[in-house]
């Protein structure tokens, strides 16, 4: 029998993608939720995986180093397996080049929307405009891009779709509309019907959600100060609506 695979991580886009490419190997792995609202990630046991302090991190037997950073976990686990990332030309250059869109493009800038999302309404309206600008072009972007094709990149449901179908679910919840993005709505909610996918999400939950949500309600100003990086010359905010999300 395999050994057993290690996920640090919580609930976010970055880490429930790797629950689901886990799932969809179906390799042995377990799930170990790391508490950022409360510093966990920055404790010397956690930096000794990844000293950025960052979720996911992999622990996997046979490569024997822990793994950072989302997509290098995706390509690693793609090609250990020989699945969801082609091996001919040009179709392998084209699934790491949405990846790459995922990590450099949507990932960041979704990211920043939902952060200012969080502090009060008129508080940072140059970077709330700017972000959701930029996040509503990419939700355009993609929604043509699937228009005329079944899948992100190649011919073949991959690790680019993989990657992205996490973050595509903040469409409704950054303010958009679901019925100006039908082809990225119908390519989100197939991914979504996969039972692999339905299994990552319910492993992801039962892991993450319940110690997320408790963490976030005990977090102090302390935590969230380090957490959100309200140090230095940057302005002090309200981010007490992070405990009721």
């Amino acid at each position: 029998m395999s050994e057993t695979l290690i996920l640090h991580g919580m609930g976010s886009p970055n880490v429930v993608k790797i629950v689901i490419m886990l799932e969809e190997l179906g390799l042995p792995y377990e799930l170990r939720h790391v508490a950022v609202f409360s510093q966990q990630q920055f404790e010397p046991a956690f930096l000794k995986l990844n000293p950025l302090g960052k979720v996911p991190v992999l622990e996997d037997p046979k490569l024997g180093v822990p793994l950072a950073e989302s997509g290098a976990i995706l390509f690693w686990l793609a090609e250990r397996e020989g699945r969801f990332f082609p091996q001919e030309q040009p179709a392998r250059a084209e699934v790491m080049q949405w990846l790459m869109v995922q990590m450099a493009n949507l990932g960041p800038m979704f990211g920043q929307l939902n952060h200012f999302n969080l502090v009060p309404p008129g508080s940072e309206p140059y970077a709330h405009a700017r972000y959701r600008a930029i996040s509503g072009n990419l939700y355009r972007l993609f929604d043509d891009r699937l228009a005329s094709r079944e899948w992100l990149a190649g011919e073949a449901y991959s690790i680019a779709d993989i990657a992205t179908q996490p973050w595509a679910l903040y469409l409704e919840r950054h303010g958009f509309d679901a019925g100006e993005h039908p082809h990225l709505v119908e390519w989100r909610e197939r991914i979504a019907a996969r039972p692999s996918v339905q299994r990552a999400r319910a492993r992801a939950d039962e892991a993450f959600t319940e110690a997320a949500n408790r963490t976030r309600r005990c977090a102090s100003e302390e935590d969230l100060d380090r957490f959100f990086c309200r140090t230095g010359s940057v302005p002090e905010k309200d981010y007490s609506a992070v405990k009721n999300m």
